[in-house]
């Protein structure tokens, strides 16, 4: 084989699982048809539970540095400012939950910082590289590029995008809806003689067929311009098109968009694949599902998508653990993205407020076949649960849960024998989020097993591979 796992395309979702991949040892390809990283804002919201991701990832501090919080909605009218719109319900951040707002960032920044992260780790993206075919058997997947040269792996992932060749190749159907058949139009633009204070929105009214909105987007000069038209419109995307659009429907003058960065058009829609696996191949990202951009999940879906497969690919591929492992892949995400969808979708139509379901902090897996609640009673936390952070004895959990590793939590009793060199233990006291017990807290950040003593726990690990 030329590389153990072939992730297809660089996005978000692609870069992310080659980040995790490379960190465990694992050899990976990741290739991108375009001849370099996407150019525009499109997915612009980091939510808390993907910021405790890029943590562990080693990327929070670039992400924070390059982003900042949403600035409030400002509504204008005639002119004049009419009052202002909070986009999110607002949280205050605790000792379990560190992160409780969403953070902008362009899409195009996070890539940046996920690629040079990637590289770090000594990985690599190859770009130009556009897949034509795509072939598997019981040993490993051969894929084929319009530039002639074949790569083998052991597995692929397609982290393609909405319009997946991978998933057009595998033949795996896609069902879901267009939420609004008007097309919207996105752009980043330099804008002069308004404010970075405020998200600017300029409903429809008077002769304008849509709204406008122009976002400041935080760590740029840019502002992501969003305006809507009538179905059947096709939305001029050059900077006079853009500067028309900016007059008719705000107070500005057409000279005040000074530069256009990037431009697109879509029409908001929601979609589900019928699988996300297939023999050795496995769909993650927008391959997976598509959402409306209004809840900002697409982006965090995809990114925990491949979080969730990098240390199942890991443990099989270097720890010995049984391929059927892979197989829990789908299991849990797919009920995710299903239930991301419907929210994004609620939020698309005005019937959810952005708040407490779209920071992803209460998904999980108690359902999973890899969740183990041993307890007779348990409290908060139980098995299939986010682990929260929090200091036990002086260590910061989640400094003690990042990297490649599972962590074990014993909380308020006798110190279990050691569990080998890929599980670290931390000991101390009952913790208030936590209680008392033991917590197997696997490398992706949810306790996979729980209980009052160590009965079990071997066993539960054995699963896993070499100790």
């Amino acid at each position: 084989m030329d590389t153990d796992v072939l992730v297809v395309g660089a996005g978000p979702t692609g870069l992310a699982l080659g980040i995790d991949l490379a960190r465990r040892g694992v050899n990976a390809l990741v290739v991108e048809r375009a001849e370099a990283l996407f150019p525009g804002s499109r997915g612009k919201g980091i939510q808390p539970r993907t910021m405790e991701v890029f943590d562990d990832l080693g990327v929070l501090d670039a992400i924070r540095a390059a982003g900042g919080p949403y600035p409030v909605g400002m509504i204008w009218q005639d002119g004049r400012r009419a009052g202002e719109h909070r986009m999110f319900d607002s949280a205050e951040a605790s000792e379990d939950a560190p992160y409780t707002e969403p953070w902008m960032v362009p899409q195009w920044r996070t890539q940046e910082i996920l690629h040079a992260r990637l590289a770090e780790l000594g990985g690599e993206v190859a770009f130009g590289r556009e897949l034509v075919g795509l072939t598997q058997d019981a040993d490993g997947v051969r894929a084929e590029f319009a530039s002639g040269e074949p790569v083998t792996a052991r597995y692929a992932v397609a982290a393609d995008g909405g319009r997946s060749t991978v998933r057009g190749l595998l033949g795996i159907g896609m069902a879901g809806e267009t939420l609004d058949p008007n097309p919207t139009l996105v752009a980043d633009v330099r804008i002069s003689g308004l404010d970075r204070d405020n998200w600017h929105i300029f409903p429809p009214g008077g002769d304008t067929d849509g709204y406008l909105a122009l976002c400041p987007l935080a760590g740029t000069e840019d502002f992501q311009l969003v305006a809507q038209f009538p179905d059947g419109t096709a939305p001029d995307l050059s900077l006079e098109g853009i500067r028309k659009v900016v007059a008719a429907r705000s107070h500005l003058a057409p000279e005040s968009v000074t530069e256009l960065r990037w431009a697109s058009d879509f029409r908001p829609r929601a979609a589900l694949a019928d699988r996300m696996c297939s023999g050795r191949v496995f769909l993650a990202g927008d391959a997976a599902h598509v959402h409306s951009p209004a809840g900002g999940q697409g982006l965090n879906t995809s990114v925990q998508d491949a979080y969730n497969l990098g240390w199942k690919l890991g443990a099989v591929l270097r720890d010995g653990t049984a391929a059927a492992l892979l197989d829990s892949y789908e299991e849990e995400r797919r009920p995710v993205a299903a239930d991301m969808l419907g929210l994004s979708t609620s939020v698309h139509r005005g019937e959810t407020r952005r708040g407490v379901a779209t920071r992803q902090l209460g998904l999980g897996y108690r359902a999973s076949s890899l969740t183990r609640e041993t307890r007779t009673d348990p409290g908060a936390v139980r098995a299939g649960d986010r682990a929260p952070d929090g200091t036990v004895d002086g260590t910061r959990l989640f400094d003690a849960f990042r990297g490649p590793h599972w962590t074990l939590l014993a909380l308020g009793g006798a110190r279990p024998p050691a569990q080998g060199e890929r599980v670290r233990t931390v000991h101390g006291p009952a913790h208030a989020a936590y209680g008392a017990g033991l917590f197997l807290v696997r490398p992706d950040g949810y306790v996979g097993w729980a209980g009052d003593s160590p009965t079990g726990l071997a066993e539960y690990l054995a699963r896993f591979g070499r100790a």
